[in-house]
């Protein structure tokens, strides 16, 4: 059995990723940690084969004040964890960083692309990748993931702000675009996958199909029962108002143009929406 210790109470993937791994409790054993508590120092690590830190600051508007809060919480916090996963005995340690360590809002990310962040988040998630790897040596393994968008059903960030725009317009561009995403519950399948086979290393896990704004929302209309109506007459203004960084976000590319793992039963692009409304 392996015993897993997820470091960041009542997030939304760390509690997808619980809740996961526990439907074969023969195999899994997790507890969860809150790490905004200041006694989890105390906490007996020792008892568990990998961490999985997910404890971090994301989802927040970055200003002059709050850019250390982001250093402290997603760097500081994260190698402190790891330092004492270390000490006491952790055999594998699962960092959850993100696409953001790209800095790229706009392109196509390689294996040979490198790290260039431009966020106090991509930032603090990078230096922290950094000083991970200097932890890590033959008994204890690190392993990093960036991730690009994770959604779901009740996921916070930006699919909600995607889905929340889609059911207001009645009239929609068809325009073609590529994002990598991933449905949160690929991630799980992700994150079982590495725990098994005790990987260390930087992933880059996303969906099998890539993300497509007019998909989505031809998708999000048909589950709701709506009617709009598609048309290329838009699409001048798309490329006109790419400028915008919401517009881009939107109907922009940026995507991982490899796949990272064998996993032949993740969800499809299609069946991820059914899922997430």
């Amino acid at each position: 059995m392996k015993k897993i210790l997820i470091t960041g109470a009542n997030s939304y993937i760390g509690t997808n990723v619980e809740k996961w791994l526990l439907k074969e409790p023969d195999k899994y054993y997790v507890e969860t940690l809150d790490m905004k508590d200041p006694n989890w120092i105390n906490f007996d690590f020792s008892k568990f084969d990998v961490v999985f830190h997910v404890a971090g600051i994301a989802h927040i508007k970055e200003t002059k004040k709050n850019k250390e809060f982001y250093f402290k919480v997603n760097r500081d916090l994260a190698i402190e964890t790891a330092k004492k996963a270390k000490d006491s005995g952790v055999k594998q340690f699962i960092f959850l960083s993100t696409m953001s360590v790209y800095g790229k809002e706009t392109g196509i990310i390689t294996k040979t692309t490198l790290p260039n962040p431009k966020s106090a988040y991509g930032k603090s998630k990078y230096e922290a990748e950094v000083l991970l790897k200097e932890l890590e040596d033959d008994s204890f393994r690190i392993c990093i993931l960036r991730p690009p968008m994770v959604y779901g059903k009740n996921a916070p960030g930006n699919f909600k702000k995607l889905v929340d725009f889609v059911v207001k317009i009645p009239l929609y561009p068809n325009y073609d675009n590529k994002r990598s995403a991933l449905h949160i519950d690929n991630l799980c399948m992700y994150i079982k996958y590495y725990i098994d086979n005790r990987l260390s290393g930087i992933y880059c896990p996303q969906n099998p199909d890539y993300f497509n704004t007019t998909k989505l929302i031809i998708k999000i209309n048909s589950i709701k029962n709506r009617k709009a109506v598609k048309t290329s007459i838009l699409n001048f203004l798309i490329i006109i108002l790419k400028i915008n960084k919401k517009i881009r976000k939107i109907y922009g590319n940026l995507y991982y143009d490899f796949q990272e793992s064998q996993i032949t039963d993740l969800i499809s692009f299609e069946d991820s929406i059914i899922l997430s409304i």
